[in-house]
């Protein structure tokens, strides 16, 4: 199936947000690779993903990874301007973001941090909205740096 509106991308990142909730602690200490490359398939394979394809289009392929009870967003964009729209207007909905060239994982803190691992890449935090986050989500929970 090829779906040509990336705007089905923040939507199925707000599904998986909903379905892991805020992040939790954990910093990913392990010593970080170079950042990965390649098409989705192989950096699920990387990943040890079994990807569920969402959407296949010429500018985003984006698939429904599993990490034991945790499922996260792997996301492959054909062009780095696409990959930072993307990710500028899904950090809105919050979340934890591992960022690669060209491609990105959404999901809880944990599962992102341990992907990072496997991947490389920078960890990016989404928009922390105030009020019903328990302790140890503030605006610096899981942000590298």
């Amino acid at each position: 199936m090829r779906l040509t509106r990336p705007l089905l991308a923040p939507a199925a990142l707000a599904a998986v947000l909903a379905l892991t909730g805020c992040g939790a602690g954990g910093d990913g200490g392990a010593a970080v690779p170079e950042t990965a490359t390649g098409s989705l398939e192989h950096l699920a394979a990387e990943a040890e993903c079994a990807p569920n394809m969402q959407t296949d289009a010429d500018t985003i392929r984006q698939a429904l990874c599993r990490d034991g009870d945790e499922k996260y967003v792997l996301a492959t964009f054909a062009t780095d301007r696409g990959q930072r729209e993307w990710i500028n207007t899904a950090k809105d909905y919050g979340g934890y973001y591992l960022v690669g060239r060209k491609w990105v994982a959404v999901g809880h803190e944990d599962v992102v941090a341990g992907l990072r691992g496997r991947l490389g890449g920078t960890l990016e935090q989404g928009v922390q909205h105030g009020g019903g986050h328990p302790a140890g989500h503030g605006e610096h929970a899981g942000h590298g740096g």
